[in-house]
C-alpha cells in the first residue's frame, strides 16, 4: 500500500462527491447526481439583481431575516444540494444557516431564474424536492419571457400561487415584486 492509497480515499457518495468541489464551483447536487452549468448569461443575471434587490431592501428595512443571492449551497437532504439564484431565511429559521458551509435545510422562499440549460431542472427536478423538503414557497422566472409562477406549501403540497408577466407578489412577506 503506498501513501497516496493510505491518506486519499475515492469519494463514495455523491454529497461526498460534492464537497470535495472547490468553493465557488457552479455545480449543484440534484438527485445524487453532480451537475455543473456554466455561469449565468446577462439577462439572467439582471433579472436575478433586480428581484434580489427588492427582496433584501424589503427584508433588511423590516429585519424579517437574511437574503442570499447564488452560488450558495442550499443542503435539503442527503442527495439533494442546490445553489438557487435568490434564498431567504426568516428569523425564526436562523438556526439552519452554518455561515461556513451554507444553507443547512429548507429555506422559506426559493426563487429560481431558468436559464435555457436548467428549465428542466428547476421546472421538474428541483419542485417535488423543494415541495418535500417543505419550502414554503417556490418562485420559477423566465427571465426572456417575462414569465412567472409561484407555487405556495399548503399542507406539504404545492399551489400555484398564480403567474405573472414581470411581476410577482411574494406571500412570504406580501411583497409584489417587479423586473
Amino acid at each position: 500500500m503506498t501513501i497516496m492509497e493510505t491518506y486519499i480515499k475515492p469519494p463514495r457518495t455523491g454529497i461526498e462527491a460534492f464537497e470535495l468541489m472547490p468553493e465557488g464551483t457552479l455545480c449543484q447536487l440534484i438527485n445524487d447526481n453532480l451537475i455543473m452549468s456554466p455561469a449565468p448569461s446577462p439577462d439572467h443575471q439582471s433579472v436575478s439583481g433586480i428581484i434580489y434587490e427588492q427582496i433584501s431592501g424589503f427584508v433588511r428595512k423590516n429585519k424579517l431575516g437574511k437574503v442570499f443571492y447564488s452560488p450558495i449551497d442550499v443542503y435539503l437532504n442527503n442527495t439533494n444540494v442546490y445553489q438557487p439564484d435568490i434564498v431567504f431565511v426568516s428569523n425564526d429559521n436562523l438556526s439552519i444557516i452554518d455561515w461556513k458551509k451554507g444553507i443547512m435545510a429548507a429555506p422559506d422562499l426559493v426563487v429560481e431564474i431558468l436559464s435555457k440549460g436548467n428549465k428542466n431542472y428547476d421546472l421538474n427536478k428541483k419542485k417535488p424536492v423543494y415541495e418535500s423538503c417543505a419550502v414554503k414557497e417556490y418562485w420559477v422566472v423566465d427571465p426572456e419571457t417575462k414569465w412567472c409562477e409561484g407555487f405556495i406549501l399548503e399542507n406539504g403540497t404545492y399551489k400555484s400561487s398564480g403567474e405573472g408577466n414581470g411581476q410577482l407578489t411574494i406571500h412570504v412577506f406580501n411583497l409584489p415584486v417587479s423586473f
